[in-house]
């Protein structure tokens, strides 16, 4: 059988700080990626550099503004018949690409793999306000972008990620891929180390709790209408 092609998709904007480690957890694969599509937001610190020095990785300026905006520009952009995502703060263990390309050979009704994830915080660093203290031990599942594997047709049956979203694009996205009936199944190992800090946008920004309700509000209405 014919190995797939995976593309990773990496959206950044003045990651610099992290960059490097992120995109040497993914040359550490033990399956390595056929590319790597580097989305910059227009970053005014070293990201460009950092991106443009290692050959592996296609570098794009986004066009537009925002996450969203920027995963829907790499997934264009990627030319891999499965699709992952990483954030330039964040690292995936050494088999991440492997154990889940395997899973997805294994189950092939299934379009979707996500994985178990162990956040660490940051030497030096506090926990931004509202972080849940209790996910720094053990590990957890974490149905999020950078945990995720997919098959082309998952963004075909859920669409892309909406661009209203300036935060909870990934709620709004799985959210949508469930109810639209889209196979998601979970790996039941730590795949991704996930870093906690003051600059975390995922956890810092204002808007993420008026998204995540968004986001359920609208799957309620999606369900109400299959029902009707």
């Amino acid at each position: 059988m014919t190995q797939p092609s995976i593309s990773v998709v990496m959206a950044v904007r003045n990651g610099a700080r992290f960059l490097d480690r992120a995109i040497a957890s993914v040359l550490n694969q033990s399956l390595q990626p056929d590319e790597i599509v580097l989305v910059d937001g227009h970053s005014t610190d070293s990201t460009a550099a950092i991106a443009k020095s290692h050959a592996i990785i296609r570098y794009v300026m986004q066009a537009g503004r925002g996450i969203a905006d920027a995963y829907n520009q790499g997934i264009q952009a990627a030319q891999g018949s499965l699709l992952t995502f990483l954030s330039h703060d964040d690292e995936w263990t050494p088999h991440k690409l492997a154990i889940q390309a395997q899973f997805l050979c294994d189950h092939p009704g299934l379009q979707c793999a996500v994985a178990r994830t162990r956040f660490i915080l940051e030497p030096g660093e506090s926990a931004p306000p509202g972080f849940r203290s209790e996910l720094l031990s053990g590990d957890h599942p974490a149905f999020i972008m950078e945990t995720l594997m997919a098959r082309r047709s998952a963004f075909e049956q859920a669409g892309r990620f909406d661009p209203a979203f300036t935060s909870g694009e990934d709620v709004d996205w799985f959210a949508r891929a469930k109810d639209r009936g889209v196979g998601i199944g979970p790996v039941p190992e730590v795949l991704l180390i996930k870093r906690i800090h003051s600059a975390n946008l995922s956890l810092t920004n204002p808007d993420n709790n008026q998204a995540i309700l968004l986001a359920l509000r609208r799957s309620v209405l999606r369900k109400r209408q299959q029902m009707s």
